[in-house]
């Protein structure tokens, strides 16, 4: 099979036709939710990525007894009824829960109250790979326990993936909304982000809540413990001891509007999304293709008119196995060039790999180094693998002024997502010599 689906002809990046006069309409992030094993909230979040904090512990969300090692990153200090009022958090399954949670976070940390939103026409797009399937786990359980007379309803019912978009609604009780659940894999945080700025560009929504959720559950284990990538202790990316990635889960949800907006009502401004590239190249359903990856960020690069000399650091996908790292490291070296690479970072050291929330969670991570000036460290790291020969700022974050970032998404079935954020100066972008803008 070689098929390849890109968006090199989407301007952007996006299919949408801008409304008269919404062509050149900028899009920032003013609000940001995450929920993480290294912190929950902006806050927590941010003193994680900048001491380096790991969220590694003994997996406890389901029965690891057979397993030889089983560590994780866990989200364990989740209280969702701090964040659900509008609905039995009981209702939902666990990713919905963060999703849900990450988008209160996200209107709260934007400084809008949830009429604000309802009041203004709005987009959700959540991005997954498992939808629920913690609750997935559960009904298989009882179906070999006892046949379908056993499932819970109440579990039944809070199976489907698009709840995870849709429970955000319902619970900020939108009305003049549109609302998607996307479903490709580990690049969907990016891909629902993209979604948003196209919609939000072109002028069919005033306000975006899009990012990512997934919940650890045993079935991802399982997946990835058979293929032999599950390392025993601690992840460590682009180190030539890595031995694979740990799971985590948790959800990260950025809240974006037009940069017109959020100047009229005094807002922060975290960083503002200049565009992103998408190429599924349909080549294996597991091994990453080196040249569809750079070919992603080469798209990206385009439509958000930066130059390869402009990007400060990429946040990599960056999972600590050795196909991924190898590849990815090469298809970045053969976009920027050798001895020009940028520092090249995982925050998976730190949370693990939370499948569809990773590069949704990144993408926060990304905004919150533009807005404090940070790169966040790649930690547990030993020694760079020569094959990988990239300077992933190890075990300790550095102070930084960053002007562009890219944040890397790679997924099962060549599914790639690249989006670049950039530093908001002043009412006039500010370009750096050589753009190509």
């Amino acid at each position: 099979m070689n098929a390849s689906i890109s968006t090199d002809e989407r301007g952007h990046g996006g299919p949408r036709r801008p409304h008269p006069g919404a062509a050149d309409r900028r899009v920032v992030i003013t609000g940001l939710g995450v929920v993480t094993s290294i912190g929950i909230g902006v806050e927590a979040f941010t003193a994680g990525l900048r001491e380096g904090r790991s969220g590694v512990k003994p997996i406890t969300a389901f029965d690891t007894a057979g397993f030889a090692h089983a560590n994780g990153c866990e989200v364990t200090d989740f209280a969702p009824e701090r964040w659900i009022t509008q609905q039995d958090p009981g209702e939902l399954g666990r990713a919905s829960q963060f999703s849900v949670a990450a988008a209160r976070m996200a209107v709260e940390d934007a400084s809008l109250t949830v009429a604000d939103v309802r009041s203004r026409r709005s987009l959700v797009s959540v991005g997954t790979t498992d939808g629920e399937s913690r609750d997935l786990d559960q009904l298989v359980a009882a179906s070999l326990g006892g046949g379908p007379g056993m499932y819970d309803p109440a579990v039944a019912r809070r199976v489907p993936a698009g709840r995870l978009s849709a429970s955000i609604v319902r619970e900020l009780e939108l009305e003049d909304v549109e609302a998607v659940t996307i479903p490709t894999a580990c690049a969907a945080g990016n891909y629902a982000v993209g979604y948003g700025f196209d919609a939000l560009r072109s002028g069919d929504v005033d306000i975006a809540l899009c990012g990512g959720a997934d919940a650890a559950c045993r079935k991802t284990f399982t997946g990835f413990y058979r293929l032999g990538t599950i390392a025993p202790e601690v992840c460590r990316p682009f180190d030539k001891d890595r031995e694979g990635i740990l799971t985590g889960e948790g959800a990260g949800i950025l809240l974006m509007e037009s940069l017109d907006s959020a100047l009229a009502r005094g807002a922060r401004i975290y960083a503002e999304v200049l565009g992103y590239g998408l190429a599924c190249d349909a080549l294996h359903p597991v091994a990453p293709d080196r040249d569809s990856i750079a070919r992603t960020i080469r798209i990206a690069h385009r439509n958000a008119g930066v130059t390869p000399d402009q990007v400060d650091f990429v946040s990599a996908h960056g999972t600590g196995t050795k196909a991924n790292d190898i590849t990815e490291a090469g298809a970045i070296r053969q976009v920027f060039g050798e001895g020009s690479m940028p520092r090249t970072v995982s925050i998976k050291s730190m949370i693990g790999h939370s499948m569809g929330a990773a590069s949704a969670v990144a993408a926060a991570a990304c905004a919150l180094a533009i807005a404090e000036g940070f790169i966040p460290p790649t930690i547990n790291h030993r020694e760079t693998d020569p094959e990988c020969g990239v300077n992933c700022v190890p075990n300790r974050a550095v102070e930084a002024e960053l002007n562009v970032v890219q944040n890397n998404a790679l997924a099962f079935g060549g599914n790639n997502a690249v989006l670049i954020l950039g530093a908001y100066r002043g009412a006039q972008r500010t370009e750096p010599v050589g753009s190509a803008a």
